[in-house]
């Protein structure tokens, strides 16, 4: 019986997950090609899930079909497949994986800037040194570009890899820019609907949720957008984090918007960091305007568009641009995409006249199905407005467009996501100064924060 490594080391599975019979996985266990350990377990007169160590109120009961008692289960992170206390972990315990040792890995031929060639440098040494590094890069800095060559020197020695980050589109995204850089390396995409399941890749790509599903597994663990939701306030996808680390690891933090936590450590001197105050092009960050809308919240309860954004979409320096429209919540988005399709028209086929109207125009958030579609399109210039959710707040890239903010003094709209959004725009070094306008009924300190921080980063970049 010859069972791969490379598909169950790192891991701990529920028996549904491993694809070997009954029999098959028996001999297995004989042969101490894998070990169980129990899903729950106790310290301290209290239950912990073994996958995710939440306790109560978390941990259930439940009536269990398969054993016919009622016994716990965690509803903590039930998401990723239940855990019950009538069943088992597997985690293997045979032969170690022989990673393959790649002599030239990288493929891309592309050229960094001196700030960025610094990051560059000190992820690599931090890489090498199994250490710790947070890298503080403004949006539209190149981050991704960045870790290349760190990578690259990890997979020539053999090591596994895994970039984790909050949202799936970000994965999606990044999925076919890293097999192209390293076209000769096994490389993986796991969120939740993708097509890839098994996660024996040697460079993996994956949505913080899924390291619940591995164990000591990963040489170097990179964390995108860790201010992010639902990362930065979820201590489960932190303890999952650390439990995917091989004992020794190195751990890479990337940030365009670090939190008060990394702030206060990086000025305790507890977290070496580097700072990358430049987009790779050079400009600098699109600064927002403001504009004050009497009756915006009774317009916008009406589902009408205030004039101040017609006004503004009249006026725009560069009519042919793309437009993101943000608001605060789905229902918003919903109730407005009507009079999008009427009032916006105009001012779509500006932007895209060749276009059939029909499509013009479209509204995406979080629960919808076709998300994935609808980016690309917006992406392969077929759709010129977008009605969005936060849900595009980050890690995705669009060549040349324009970012409105609707209600920008909403509470759902922090410091970090309205830098974030900014930092959609102007990120092509062919049109570098989209614009960007926070529409309000009055202002958040959450917008005077954006804005100073946004300055604060172009100061520092012209001081270079």
């Amino acid at each position: 019986m010859e069972l791969d490594p490379k598909r169950y080391a790192g891991k701990r599975l529920l028996r549904r997950e491993i694809p070997l019979s009954t029999n098959v996985l028996r001999e297995a266990l004989q042969h101490q090609h894998f070990k169980q350990i129990p899903t729950l377990r106790k310290e301290k007169n209290s239950m912990y899930c073994n996958r995710c160590n939440a306790t109560q109120p978390h941990l259930q009961n439940i009536d269990c079909q398969i054993c016919d008692r009622t016994h716990l289960y965690c509803r903590n992170c039930i998401q990723m497949g239940r855990v019950s206390s009538c069943e088992s972990f597997y985690e293997w315990s045979g032969p170690e994986p022989d990673w393959h040792i790649h002599d030239k890995p990288c493929a891309w031929e592309g050229e960094l800037t001196r700030h960025q060639q610094i990051a560059a440098d000190a992820i690599d040494q931090t890489m090498k040194q199994n250490g710790k590094l947070l890298v503080h890069a403004v949006c539209g800095a190149g981050k991704t570009e960045m870790l290349f060559q760190g990578i690259t020197t990890s997979l020539r020695q053999g090591k596994r890899i895994c970039l984790a980050t909050p949202r799936a589109d970000v994965v999606r995204e990044l999925l076919p820019r890293f097999q192209q850089a390293f076209p000769n390396v096994t490389v993986q995409a796991l969120y939740g609907g993708s097509p890839d399941k098994t996660g024996d890749g040697q460079l993996i790509l994956a949505t913080t949720h899924q390291l619940l599903r591995f164990y000591q597994a990963f040489d170097v663990l990179i964390i995108d957008e860790i201010d992010a939701f639902p990362y930065h306030a979820d201590p489960m996808l932190h303890v999952a984090s650390e439990k995917a680390k091989k004992p020794t690891c190195a751990s890479i933090f990337l940030t365009a918007t670090p939190r008060q936590k990394e702030k206060r450590q990086i000025a305790a001197k507890t977290l070496p960091h580097v700072f990358v105050p430049v987009r790779f092009h050079g400009q600098p960050l699109p600064v927002p305007a403001s504009k004050l809308c009497f009756g915006l919240h009774k317009q916008l309860r009406k589902g009408s568009f205030q004039k101040g954004l017609l006004h503004w979409l009249h006026n725009r320096r560069n009519p042919t641009r793309q437009v993101l429209i943000f608001l605060p919540t789905v229902v918003l988005a919903n109730r407005l995409q009507d009079e999008a399709m009427e009032v916006l028209r105009p001012f779509a086929q500006k932007i895209l006249p060749k276009r059939e109207a029909e499509t013009l125009i479209r509204t995406v958030h979080a629960a919808d199905k076709d998300r994935e579609a609808k980016v690309q399109a917006f992406r392969n210039r077929e759709i010129a407005i977008i009605l969005t959710t936060t849900i595009l707040e980050r890690g995705v890239t669009f060549p040349s467009v324009d970012v409105a903010i609707l209600d920008a003094a909403h509470d759902v709209f922090d410091e970090a996501a309205l830098v974030q959004i900014a930092g959609r725009a102007g990120r092509s070094p062919a049109d570098p100064t989209g614009e960007v306008i926070f529409f309000h009924e009055g202002r958040s300190d959450a917008m005077d924060k954006a804005v100073r921080a946004i300055q604060d980063m172009n100061r520092r970049a012209k001081r270079l």
